[in-house]
């Protein structure tokens, strides 16, 4: 899967895009579909571009079996934004959400959240520094939680739900930006999902919006009009003007996807692909991975070096080799190695061999 780069990046987003891809964008760039002109300068309102919306709304759909009474929205202000947007639209002034907390972004969420009215942790591993995610037997879910909000896999601390959470009836609302399309997912199991596209699907900004038809219509009047949910759904995510381009590569993403044999196919090549540099890390105690097995991220394998003055070096030598973007996120400090779906095989087997070879010369 992929080809061939003199450079391999291992940035947690904006991340690798196959190259395939960025070269069918490009021909996009002077003339779409025979239009004579470019798709950045095609009108959002124009039919061929109201046929892409519908034709990757549908792709979604189909990779993730989605029943009709989910609605799929394209909206701006990357997944961020829909930590105040979930509230405003979801969450009556005075009721209660909770918020299960696993790493740097769950908590961001929480903080968020809580502007806007009741919200409580139901469940944290903050005590444990983030190396596992709390087992749902220990969640404080009640009937009074309006809805319970989770991060299934955290970039910056590299753990990850190894299942789709059963949370009998409180919806479950989960930030998935990080695992979008990396596997097959019981949407039954959740009431809203959403993801900014940077990591599997595309450039930031984007942020696709799957949410239940049952949780809509009480939406704060203060929303604004271009976030409300239901505003956006009976305009086709057309209120104002999309990110066209983004829409496009996701378009382009979504056919590379399939191609690849779709997401059953892409998560167990994606779960070889971390195992591989996990088993490397857990061979001796010269590298780290403070994560417990069994909740390990497929997606942001996080470790660090034992003997930590080594760190800088490590990055620095990578570089040189074309290993790019291996640092740590800013809070969690360490390495990080982000393996979304088009990560090539040869940059897996580039940054293992690195790693082999620098421990055998440091360790």
């Amino acid at each position: 899967m992929g080809s061939f780069r003199r450079t391999y990046n291992f940035a947690a987003g904006p991340a690798t895009l196959p190259q395939e891809v960025l070269e069918r964008a490009r021909a996009g760039l002077a003339d779409w579909q025979d239009l004579g002109y470019s798709l950045l300068e095609a009108p959002f309102t124009g039919d061929e571009f109201k046929a892409l919306m519908e034709t990757t709304q549908q792709q979604i759909r189909t990779a993730l079996a989605l029943p009709d009474h989910y609605h799929v929205l394209f909206l701006q202000g990357g997944a961020s934004a829909q930590f105040s947007l979930i509230p405003l639209n979801l969450l009556p002034p005075t009721a209660t959400a909770g918020y299960v907390e696993t790493g740097h972004w769950s908590t961001r969420a929480f903080e968020e959240g809580q502007r806007y009215g009741p919200a409580q942790v139901i469940a944290s591993s903050r005590d444990s520094g983030f190396d596992r995610i709390p087992p749902v037997s220990q969640w404080a879910l009640s009937e009074h939680l309006h809805y319970c909000h989770i991060t299934p896999n955290e970039t910056a601390n590299g753990v990850q739900f190894q299942s789709d959470p059963d949370c009998g009836s409180v919806p479950l609302i989960a930030d998935m930006t990080s695992e979008f399309l990396s596997r097959p997912i019981d949407i039954k199991r959740y009431g809203m999902i959403y993801a900014g596209a940077q990591k599997n699907l595309g450039p930031t900004g984007l942020v696709i919006v799957i949410v239940r038809e049952d949780l809509l219509g009480g939406a704060r009047p203060e929303t604004p009009t271009v976030f409300n949910y239901q505003l956006q759904i009976a305009q086709q995510s057309r209120i104002n003007t999309p990110l066209m381009f983004a829409v496009y590569l996701t378009h382009l993403m979504l056919v590379w996807l399939e191609e690849q044999g779709g997401l059953k196919t892409v998560q167990a090549h994606n779960i070889s692909q971390s195992q591989s540099v996990y088993r490397l890390i857990d061979e001796d105690d010269f590298f780290h991975c403070p994560v417990i097995p069994e909740h390990r991220s497929v997606m942001n394998v996080c470790f660090s070096i034992r003997a930590t003055q080594l760190t800088q070096r490590f990055l620095a030598e990578a570089s040189a080799r074309g290993l790019v973007n291996l640092a740590g996120h800013s809070q969690a400090g360490g390495l990080r190695a982000s393996l979304y779906n088009a990560q090539p095989d040869d940059a897996v087997s580039a940054l293992t061999s690195f790693m082999n070879d620098f421990r055998r010369r440091y360790g």
